[in-house]
């Protein structure tokens, strides 16, 4: 069986585009994740994993889509090899099924990651200058004592954790972690 694996980075991001190749290319089942690469713990890429059978090949759009860091690429890889399947990147035109293949993948993760590496550097660097320039200030602290009255609904029982969240407008570990620190 062919199956496809399309990961964008954020929500906002559109897999059309990866969609549509893996139409064109015959996948049988698609598995999308929207969540940032820079690890393997991604819930449909770990589903896929559990349903992949020996046999069965992986198909991405290139080897970024499916990881970030070279140790996680070869540990996925190690993964699939242990199962006996088969993976596939359009874009480097890799197919593990041959030891050149395999060579070339070992080498286009490195590249990914270098990569990865360069845009954290940038963005490290694009940082530093806006400080310097006075533009960049960093998150805004969190005003707890505004927090206070719905924290205090939420204890005695009148709100849920996730409307406290809302009407706090906090992610769930600010939220836990404030409501930790009271």
């Amino acid at each position: 069986m062919l199956i496809g694996y399309v990961r964008v980075s954020t929500a906002e991001q559109n897999s059309a585009r990866q969609e549509v190749l893996m139409r064109e290319l015959g996948v049988e089942k698609v598995y999308l994740d929207k969540a940032s690469g820079k690890n393997a713990n991604r819930p449909q890429l770990q589903e896929m994993l559990a349903f992949a059978r020996q046999g069965d090949t992986i198909v991405v759009e290139s080897i970024s889509r499916f990881a970030r860091n070279t140790r996680d690429l070869l540990e996925l890889m190690e993964q699939l090899n242990a199962k006996g399947i088969g993976f596939v990147s359009k874009k480097e035109a890799i197919d593990t099924t041959t030891p050149t293949g395999k060579f070339m993948l070992t080498v286009f993760a490195a590249v990914a990651e270098l990569e990865r590496e360069y845009i954290l550097q940038r963005q490290r660097e694009g940082i530093a200058i806006a400080k310097q320039a006075g533009r960049y200030k960093g998150r805004k602290p969190i005003d707890r004592t505004a927090l206070q009255p719905v924290l205090e609904e939420y204890r005695k029982g009148n709100l849920t954790a996730t409307q406290a969240m809302r009407k706090m407008n906090v992610s769930k570990s600010t939220f836990y972690r404030v409501a930790a620190a009271d």
